[in-house]
């Protein structure tokens, strides 16, 4: 299966997630689907990112916007880290790293001297439609909450 291109209609896949469901990517259609891939729970960047999308989920709300963390940590892990952080989205777990190859963002990465298989963080932008909207790649998690919602309000103008 290859990456979806921006246009194109993203395949749709079943994830284990928070709230003891399985989450189908076409159960969203009719809604902007933001997918947010990051590392790791309880890490200082995903922790920041998860933080700044909770901390805007009004605004996404109020632009039809559904947000889903994906990483490859355990369901029971993820149910931890939402807890504690108060993420009123869900979390999947991508542990047999299924979404993470269909959108290309398992990468080798520098971590103390030694490289090592794991997510770039990356988020995409689902149309309620089912397409690829947006792409953002080798994301920093400061910020970046202001410029998808930046885009979502020029859709939505």
């Amino acid at each position: 299966m290859t990456s979806p291109n921006i246009g194109t209609v993203v395949p749709d896949m079943e994830l284990a997630s928070t709230g003891a469901k399985t989450v189908k990517l076409s159960d969203y259609r009719g809604q902007y689907l933001l997918l947010y891939f990051y590392p790791k729970d309880n890490t200082p960047g995903c922790t920041l990112e998860g933080q700044a999308f909770r901390d805007a989920i009004a605004d996404y709300t109020a632009l039809n916007t559904v947000i889903i963390g994906i990483s490859r940590d355990s369901v029971k892990v993820h149910e931890g880290f939402k807890s504690k952080q108060a993420f009123p989205f869900d979390l999947l777990s991508d542990s047999d790293e299924q979404l993470c190859s269909l959108f290309e963002v398992i990468k080798l990465k520098n971590m103390y001297g030694k490289q090592v298989r794991g997510i770039e963080r990356s988020t995409f932008l689902i149309g309620p439609d089912g397409t690829l909207i947006h792409a953002w790649r080798k994301v920093k998690a400061q910020g970046h909450s202001d410029d998808v919602l930046a885009l979502l309000r020029t859709l939505a103008a």
